[in-house]
């Protein structure tokens, strides 16, 4: 049988959808949060080519990853619905142009953050990397129920990887948005997993809904979503944020508090799929929160 032969367009389609681009896009935004936030008051042109070559340099390191875990995850891919469209998972990419794509990416992205941000970013985000592509999706992810519990850490890095692009360091403040991130990654990823159980059983991952259950899940989204509201009101209460970010940073984490306290009441299908899309919506307002307060 002769394989199929892809157009330029179609091919430029298939590698971009490696990346994971949606996800790759909150990655960004969280890190430029965390870049603005660590120059006080309105940036330099100097300081805004910083954080576009910063900006630049994490996009493509996250890329590769995203590519790396397409290539580790083929076959799970092509048994769970959600992700069999993959070009991996339909075989429209071997896993050695796949692996070339991501090696290319990982050195064009840490070369721009070596070169032109500073090494401690470029180390950062390297280990970024492999904590995700290595240690969260090859170890973690088929070994315990509590692997997006602590694979969380990389996908909580992005606003320390901004903060480090601009100050060469790590503080305080960053560590806090670190924080926010990590616990939200558990039941923004459950409540995911609630709707998508028969795809993770299928698949022999040991998610949580698989493992322990959909009512001991749902405990734990709640559980999580006030122990996330906590976190949020850490920036006002160390005088990083103002008065709007705790307003809005109190009604975003109140709904989301809501939607686990119906979710853990009373389960639907359509339910948790309304709180993984507010999970979403939650982290997103709540940093732009942040950045707006900042201005302010």
């Amino acid at each position: 049988m002769m394989e199929p032969v892809f157009t330029f367009g179609q091919r430029w389609r298939q590698f971009q959808a490696l990346t994971k681009p949606r996800v790759i896009q909150l990655i960004v935004f969280c890190a430029l949060i965390g870049m603005v936030l660590a120059v006080p008051g309105v940036p330099t042109w100097a300081e805004v080519r910083l954080g576009i070559v910063a900006c630049l340099g994490i996009w493509l390191v996250a890329g590769a990853a995203a590519a790396f875990n397409c290539i580790v995850e083929q076959s799970i891919d092509a048994r769970m619905r959600r992700t069999a469209w993959r070009p991996t998972a339909k075989g429209e990419l071997s896993n050695a142009q796949t692996l070339l794509f991501s090696a290319a990416l990982c050195m064009a992205g840490s070369g721009l953050l070596w070169v032109y941000v500073n090494p401690l970013t470029m180390w950062l985000t390297f280990a970024t990397f492999v904590g995700y592509a290595v240690i969260y999706t090859v170890i973690l992810k088929p070994l315990t129920p509590q692997n997006i519990v602590i694979g969380g850490a990389s996908g909580a890095m992005p606003p320390v990887l901004g903060w480090a692009a601009m100050t060469g360091d790590v503080g305080p403040e960053a560590l806090m948005l670190f924080l926010i991130i990590f616990l939200w990654t558990p039941p923004h990823f459950w409540a995911l997993a609630l709707y998508r159980v028969e795809d993770y059983r299928k698949s022999g991952l040991p998610m949580l809904p698989v493992t322990h259950g959909n009512e001991f899940t749902r405990l734990q989204i709640l559980l999580y979503t006030w122990v996330l509201l906590a976190a949020c009101m850490m920036p006002f209460v160390y005088r990083m944020s103002g008065w709007f970010y705790l307003v809005c940073a109190v009604i975003l984490s109140a709904m989301f508090c809501y939607y686990g306290h119906a979710l853990w009441r009373q389960y639907s299908d359509e339910l948790a799929r309304k709180t993984f899309k507010f999970s979403l919506v939650h982290l997103s307002l709540l940093f732009a929160a942040l950045l707006i307060d900042h201005y302010l």
